[in-house]
């Protein structure tokens, strides 16, 4: 039987590269064994900081250090637009020959991976991928946007207000509006960002202020948001319809530092996890069920990580944010997760790739 051609995309010029190449080295991993290995014939896209777009035919163990830029068998390429090609053009001196692919894993995070614009490259080629499509990956990754059609839904979170980078050049205009809104200690995050990048905890109107700037440093939008005292717990949902949604039971995160930090998700390993969260089974039950309504009203597909706070006293349950291309690494929640629930990272990857394939026409 003819293998499926899989195009695997690393990399890219987000704040999140060497996460999204250590994700990508588990993913050339899970590939390269049983069911997947019979299945697919794996091509390589790495993009660097700089924005090139390298073929790449060498070892996965060269991707985390950056070194896989350097082997011998890169060579520039570019993904068609044009739906007759369906794949990359690869270019080998003055020639150029097509590589036709059948489907795309994207596994980049961050900007230009996972908000929505190298899924419009790959709806334009007219090739399935990976993950939620163009609007959803947008919208999870504007945290005022998700906010705001949350509450529309009446998805529980915690409070917020939000503010662009002209409101905020009249900074005490702005402290009086978000002190009238929120409590102190406030979080105040970039909109679009991802895994905790330019995240502030601000307990005073210096502190505010030293905040955005920060969060003004990766966005023209800022987002604040009440501070929440209670457990850090994550599901990982899966699926594309209504019929085959499902999200996994919740784990916690034991954070080693005064909130989840960027660090703390892919470098120093010093949070800890608990799977399942230390909840009582009707509150696990209450998480994965508002995992699953947020991830449709966000209308998700593939996958995402279902963030959310458990406060403590109250019992409420808050959702934080989606993440629709959560990372994959050795301390990553979300294959941990699903190997809690049984799912090895090899059988997940060959079931992300089925639907993939399985989308509706038109939805890629």
């Amino acid at each position: 039987m003819e293998k499926i051609r899989v195009g695997l995309f690393f990399g890219s010029i987000s704040s999140e590269h060497e996460v999204s190449c250590t994700s990508a080295a588990a993913w050339v991993r899970a590939l390269q064994k049983g069911i997947c290995a019979e299945r697919y014939a794996l091509t390589l896209v790495g993009i660097t900081k700089a924005g090139r777009w390298l073929y790449y035919n060498g070892p996965a163990d060269a991707l985390p250090d950056g070194s896989w830029q350097h082997h011998e068998s890169c060579r520039p390429c570019i993904l068609s637009p044009d739906r007759q090609d369906h794949g990359l053009l690869l270019r080998d001196g003055e020639a150029t020959r097509l590589l036709p692919l059948d489907v795309a894993v994207p596994i980049l995070h961050g900007k230009n991976g996972e908000d929505g614009t190298i899924q419009g490259l790959f709806s334009l080629a007219g090739i399935p991928y990976v993950g939620c499509g163009v609007l959803a990956s947008a919208t999870c990754m504007d945290k005022a946007v998700a906010n705001t059609l949350m509450d529309a839904a009446g998805v529980p979170h915690c409070g917020w207000c939000w503010a662009t980078r002209d409101e905020a050049a009249d900074f005490a205009a702005l402290a009086r509006r978000v002190e009238a809104a929120l409590p102190y200690p406030i979080f105040v995050k970039p909109a679009n960002a991802g895994s905790s990048v330019g995240i502030s905890k601000a307990k005073d109107r210096t502190g505010l202020q030293t905040a955005v700037e920060i969060a003004l440093a990766e966005d023209d939008k800022v987002v604040f948001e009440e501070f929440i005292d209670g457990q850090e717990v994550e599901c990982a949902a899966i699926g594309n319809t209504a019929a085959d949604i499902t999200a996994t039971r919740p784990g916690e995160i034991l954070a080693g530092a005064e909130f989840y930090t960027y660090d703390d998700k892919y470098k120093n390993g010093v949070s800890q996890v608990v799977i399942p969260a230390r909840l009582s089974e009707a509150k696990l039950e209450e998480v994965r069920a508002t995992a699953i309504r947020a991830y449709r009203t966000l209308g998700c597909t593939g996958l995402a990580r279902c963030d959310f706070f458990v406060e403590r006293g109250t019992g409420r349950v808050l959702c934080n944010e989606l993440n629709t291309l959560p990372g994959f690494t050795d301390i990553s929640m979300y294959p941990k997760l699903m190997a809690h629930d049984g799912v090895d990272f090899t059988t997940l990857a060959d079931r992300l790739i089925t639907l993939a394939r399985n989308k509706r026409k038109g939805a890629y």
